[in-house]
């Protein structure tokens, strides 16, 4: 049995305080008032995850551990993901907000310069970070990373529609059947998407406060993040990876 719900259609989110006490103490830091689950191995330089839209630290569970042999690494959850508590607010999902998790986990943790690796939208995340923060980083890997406006791309006003959006969270997004669909598109090797691996990604998503998250993730911006990223501007060592197969963002378009 895991910490988080059972994913039948229109079951109930596994409450964030059942979530909380399955899981050890030392996983979580507190920043600004709220849990932030954390997995932490290793020692050396350290080494940041950030995972992608839908997945959770589960995403990095072999490469954390070939990575702790050499390095300090520190996977989050992400704002909206995993085991980590679901803000109320807004801000939160933004890209700043998510860049404000990353940097004040940073600090709690006594890091001041790490080297950072982001897949997909945890890409998006790290090129933000290279452009307004590059002090705080030692090198840039990206894994088969989105845009750097992605997070805002993928925005929409049919997010605004809470009892829209509630519907297709529990009887369509957040079933096993959709995200099966979202691995298979997302794997070369079909035969690796198992009932194993869909639960791994899909329960950790179903947990209160999945509403408020769907719709920061999701919903229009009240107002511009900022200036886009200039991606002349990053400086740090870089390295690119990509999945030579990979259907959603060809390697060429990477």
């Amino acid at each position: 049995m895991t910490p988080f719900a059972r994913f039948a259609p229109f079951a109930p989110f596994a409450p964030f305080a059942e979530v909380r006490r399955a899981l050890p103490a030392a996983r979580f830091v507190e920043i600004a008032g709220r849990l932030v689950h954390v997995e932490q191995a290793g020692e050396g330089e350290p080494v940041v995850l950030l995972h992608g839209f839908g997945a959770s630290t589960y995403c990095w569970r072999n490469v954390l551990p070939a990575l702790a042999r050499s390095y300090r690494v520190v996977a989050p959850d992400l704002h909206g993901f995993g085991a980590t508590e679901r803000p109320r607010d807004f801000a939160s999902y933004t890209r700043r907000g998510q860049a404000a998790l990353v940097l004040d986990l940073l600090d709690r943790l006594g890091i001041e310069r790490a080297h950072l690796m982001g897949h997909s939208y945890g890409g998006a995340i790290s090129l933000w970070l290279a452009d307004r923060h590059p002090e705080r980083l030692r090198s840039l890997v990206l894994v088969d990373s989105a845009a750097p406006t992605y997070p805002n791309d993928r925005r929409s006003r049919i997010a605004r529609l809470k009892p829209l959006a509630w519907l297709f969270l529990h009887g369509v997004a957040l079933t096993p059947w959709s995200v099966r669909k979202a691995l298979e598109a997302s794997i070369a090797d079909r035969s690796k998407v198992t009932r194993e691996l869909v639960r791994g990604y899909l329960e950790p998503l179903r947990v209160e406060g999945v509403e408020a998250a769907f719709h920061g993730l999701t919903a229009p911006l009240p107002a511009p993040d900022g200036p886009e990223v200039d991606l002349s501007r990053i400086g740090v060592p870089t390295l690119a990876v990509w999945g030579s197969e990979d259907r959603l963002v060809a390697v060429a378009d990477g």
